[in-house]
């Protein structure tokens, strides 16, 4: 690799731990340059590293200016093409394939890092989307040992994401198959969402959720495992985790809620929903199962809510569910469910089975 030493560029001291990395290929992950006629093997470092961060729950996707079938079919013959969750190959402007690459994972552009070893490839996307952390080809062997490539805590579900995520690829392709009709769609997939109280193995888990989830998030609160257990044995509490599947298979835990007890609420200080499932409308079925579930005990259904800059459709969630603003409570916006007017459910395509398993 030419020597080409230098920081990540602009990324705010506050910016997320990464979530993908986006590999050139010609020169940064393989020596050589395939439409050259090389049949160029990868660098060694890369191979590390591709592992290194894929065992912490980091994923992988690539953008290169290229011939799409000849890298493809290169990735296959190496034995390389496993590694990536999404592949965006063509001759635009390496920050429209980062763009690309992102909705196609639905995750931040600031959750997104990329690697290449051309200078002016950087400086494009450095210019063009100032939040994504861009690095020299020849700090591919150090990035694990970042600390924006460290997540706190990797837990089981982390060392199996890459397989999710390409599980999600194909449940993309099927969904192609139905074109417009969406709802077609949902009704195929059989969807089944397990609510459970949280259990020590799932608090780690639960933890990760509150730091890596952003979007379909009401308060942003995070919980370390700790303070998740303490609660979860509170009487006063309930801590519970969603896990998710349908007829491709597991999508794991994909929802926590954690909700406060009262002789008269039932207050959700925190629910959340991972951005990878997003699409499937499965926030709102949390939800009115949370309504339901209160109303039944003979408890109001409160929530706290702090808006952020990424986490509105969480709001327009809660309002569909039938939570109205009642009140602000430390910088928290408080909504309730009427009792005596709850919002009409909504038909779903969601089996809920609730209980420990």
């Amino acid at each position: 690799m030419t020597p080409d030493r230098g920081a990540p560029t602009r990324a705010p001291l506050t910016a997320p731990v990464v979530k993908c990395l986006v590999w050139d290929l010609d020169d940064t992950l393989w020596d050589g340059v395939v439409l050259e006629n090389d049949d160029p093997e990868p660098f060694p470092e890369a191979l590390e590293t591709l592992s290194a961060l894929d065992k912490r729950g980091i994923l992988h996707a690539a953008a290169s200016r290229s011939e799409h079938t000849a890298v493809t079919r290169h990735l296959t013959e190496r034995g390389l093409d496993d590694w990536f969750c999404a592949v965006q190959v063509g001759w635009g402007a390496k920050s429209a394939a980062l763009r690309r690459i992102a909705e196609t994972l639905n995750i931040g552009l600031d959750t997104l890092a990329f690697v290449d070893n051309d200078p002016a490839e950087r400086a494009e996307v450095e210019a063009t989307l100032p939040m994504v952390r861009c690095y020299p080809a020849d700090e591919v062997g150090r990035l694990p040992d970042r600390g924006e490539f460290q997540p706190e805590q990797v837990t089981e579900e982390a060392s199996r994401r890459r397989a999710l995520y390409r599980t999600e690829w194909r449940r993309r392709e099927a969904e192609e198959e139905f074109g417009e009709d969406r709802q077609a769609f949902l009704a195929s997939l059989g969807l089944v969402m397990r609510l459970r109280p949280a259990t020590e193995d799932d608090l780690s888990r639960a933890s990760e959720l509150t730091v890596r989830t952003h979007q379909l998030n009401s308060t942003g609160l995070t919980y370390d495992a700790d303070e998740l257990r303490a609660l979860s044995v509170s009487p006063e509490h309930q801590v519970r985790v969603a896990r998710l599947s349908d007829r491709f298979g597991d999508y794991g835990i994909i929802g926590l809620a954690v909700t406060e007890l009262t002789p008269t609420d039932s207050v959700l200080r925190l629910m959340l929903m991972s951005c990878r499932v997003a699409s499937r409308g499965v926030g709102g079925v949390l939800l009115n199962h949370l309504v339901r579930e209160a109303l039944a005990e003979g408890r109001r259904p409160v929530a706290h809510f702090v808006p952020t800059d990424v986490n509105r459709n969480m709001l327009v969630t809660l309002r569909f569910a039938g939570y109205r603003p009642v009140a602000t409570e430390d910088g928290h916006m408080v909504l309730a469910v009427d009792r005596d007017r709850p919002a009409p459910e909504h038909h779903s395509h969601t089996r809920v089975i609730t209980g420990a398993e």
